[in-house]
């Protein structure tokens, strides 16, 4: 069983940049796809942006497109999400998440994907 952890989350201001890492461990998971989605308190998980882990297509949000950009270290099994040009609105807990299979889009739904992480918190002060 593929397990994911987060890491890399922190407090800044807006304007400044993080980079969440995301490692799988426990399974092969070159077959993936994988989904970064964030969530604040009462609110439904949205998709930030996807990835498929080998083939190098990407989807992104609107709200994070030109600012927000994932990249592999594929030997380390680690995703990562660079975020710059951070905004208070992108203040949230991010998780990372994958479902198997690599054709079709990239799914946006969090109940398609099938193996989440616990969460990495982002504060932005503006």
């Amino acid at each position: 069983q593929v397990q994911l952890v987060e890491s890399g989350g922190g407090l800044v201001q807006a304007g400044d940049s993080l980079r969440l890492s995301c490692t799988a461990s426990g399974g092969p998971v070159s077959t993936y796809t994988v989904g970064w989605f964030r969530q604040t308190p009462g609110q439904e998980r949205e998709f930030v942006a996807g990835n498929t882990w080998t083939g190098g297509r990407t989807a992104y949000a609107d709200a994070v497109k030109s600012r927000f950009t994932i990249s592999r270290d594929n030997a380390k099994n680690i995703v990562y999400l660079q975020m710059d040009e951070l905004k208070p609105e992108d203040t949230a807990t991010y998780y990372c998440a994958l479902r198997r299979g690599l054709i079709g889009p990239i799914p946006i739904m969090p109940n398609e994907y099938e193996h989440w992480g616990q969460g990495a918190q982002v504060t932005v002060s503006s």
